[in-house]
């Protein structure tokens, strides 16, 4: 048997956990859905409120929507990646799920297929469907109203921007786009490592590690620029620019090691 990589029983292995994980995975669907649409009903403006923001193409932004898709976007994620490994934490379970014939390489690459790509893919593709379908519904109702844009100072036809608006019109997001992969990667490693309460203890353990990786990276830069005197040179946006490079290669770097761990973990667990 090839212990690294075979297609046809990757295909078989991925036949088979969609029957195991597709159940949960598809009801958490549902559920974020529902959940969705009760916060975007609950907060659509209303015409007698005229106190909105306006973007760039003089559209009206909807304040409420990018802290909901950040928020549950972390949660679906997080949600999904803790629990993918969970079976290994129990005994019986976890002697079948070692047995079965396919090579660890296999198991953890449909791990980071189901968490990464599938569940992000999928909870962007549902936020977007709700998004539009209120920004239609909003679009609509408020077509034949004029407000005046405090951008330009002149009334302006109602509509509003889509999440893609909003996070397109975000430059500086770009460098934390491969966060949602270090989150999925995080939240995978944890789902293997530990055995019960996979969740909590996983966001506990990453609130320490982050609480004093702060402590000490603050601590570090005080001390090593505690005698030091500022020089202005170049242009703000290109150091701008190379901070925001540095985030992401870091983040991505990050990523990389704990896939790395967890496979290693994954080995352990064979053994």
């Amino acid at each position: 048997m090839n212990n690294t990589f075979n297609i046809n029983r990757f295909g078989l292995l991925l036949k088979r956990q969609w029957l195991d994980f597709g159940k949960i995975y598809l009801i958490s669907l549902l559920a974020l859905t529902g959940i969705l649409v009760g916060f975007y009903y609950f907060n659509l403006p209303k015409i007698e409120e005229h106190n909105f923001r306006w973007n760039q193409f003089s559209q009206v932004i909807l304040s409420f929507r990018l802290p909901i898709f950040l928020t549950f976007g972390f949660i679906f994620i997080s949600v999904i990646a803790s629990s993918y490994f969970t079976s290994l934490g129990q005994k019986p379970k976890a002697i079948m799920e070692l047995m079965v014939p396919a090579s660890l390489f296999e198991k953890l690459l449909l791990g980071i297929f189901f968490t990464a790509i599938v569940g992000l893919a999928s909870y962007l593709l549902i936020f977007y469907i709700v998004d539009k379908t209120f920004i239609i519904y909003l679009d609509n109702s408020w077509r034949y109203q004029k407000i005046l844009n405090t951008e330009t100072n002149l009334l302006t036809q109602v509509t509003y921007s889509s999440i893609v608006d909003d996070i397109t019109s975000e430059r500086k997001l770009y460098g934390f786009f491969a966060l949602p992969f270090l989150t999925t990667s995080i939240f995978l490693l944890g789902s293997v490592y530990f055995n019960r309460f996979h969740y909590i203890k996983t966001a506990i353990s990453v609130m320490i590690f982050i609480g004093a990786a702060s402590y000490i990276i603050y601590k570090s830069a005080s001390l090593l620029t505690r005698n030091m005197v500022g020089v202005h040179q170049g242009s703000f946006q290109n150091r701008e620019d190379l901070v925001f490079l540095l985030i992401f290669l870091v983040i991505t770097a990050l990523t990389l090691i704990f896939w790395a761990i967890t496979y290693v973990r994954l080995k352990e667990k064979e053994v």
